[in-house]
This record gives structure tokens, C-alpha cells and sequence, in this order.
């Protein structure tokens, strides 16, 4: 059994667009100042890279890279492999996870 799809409305294809950059730019000009305050935190504590990033498929099997602030070590044990997620958690990370600001830089994949 196959989808249907209704025909696109005007709407769904320019005005969400419209719509989400509408919301995203200002958000993103605002936020801004905190993103760069946040970076220098995870760089400092953290050290390089500050953004995770990773391959994603989307909507329509669109290839997108998600991005967010850093919140696990690169630790490993003895034979080199990654500890577990649990222990590579920092406590800068378990924070940032909580108030959702490992999130911000999605942000910028809406633009």
C-alpha cells in the first residue's frame, strides 16, 4: 500500500518556509551571543572539537548534518575503546543536556 500525497499548498511550499526562516533569523541573531558563550565554555572544559556533529536523513530522505555542543569526553580504556556513554558524560555536559543548550546550534540547519 502505497502513501498518497495531497497536492502542496501554496502555503506548504513557501509560506513554512517563510514562516521558519521568519522565526529562525531573529532567534539566531538573539541566541547568538549566548552560542558563542556556550562554546568557549565546551572549548575551555572540553577542549576541540566544541560541535558534535553527525549524518542524518530528513524529510524526503533529505542528507543533513545535525549539529550540537559537545557534551561527552573522547576517554578510553586501556585496549582504546570509548568508555560508555555514562562515563564519558561530563558534568558541563549532563547541564547542558538538561537545559536543552547542546541543542542551540540546530538552530542554524533551519536557515
Amino acid at each position: 500500500m502505497e502513501a498518497i500525497n495531497p497536492p502542496r499548498t501554496l502555503y506548504v511550499r513557501y509560506g513554512k518556509r517563510l514562516l521558519d526562516l521568519a522565526i529562525a533569523v531573529p532567534l539566531a541573531l538573539l541566541l547568538s551571543p549566548l552560542m558563542l558563550v556556550v562554546a568557549i565554555v565546551v572549548r575551555w572544559r572540553l577542549g576541540a572539537p566544541v560541535l558534535f556533529r553527525q549524518d542524518r536523513i530528513g524529510k524526503d530522505d533529505r542528507h543533513f548534518r545535525l549539529a550540537k555542543f559537545r557534551t561527552m569526553t573522547d576517554r578510553r580504556d586501556a585496549s582504546g575503546a570509548l568508555l560508555p556513554d555514562g562515563d564519558r558524560l561530563t558534568p558541563l555536559g549532563l547541564f547542558l543536556r538538561k537545559t536543552s543548550l547542546d541543542e542551540l546550534p540546530q538552530l542554524w540547519n533551519v536557515l
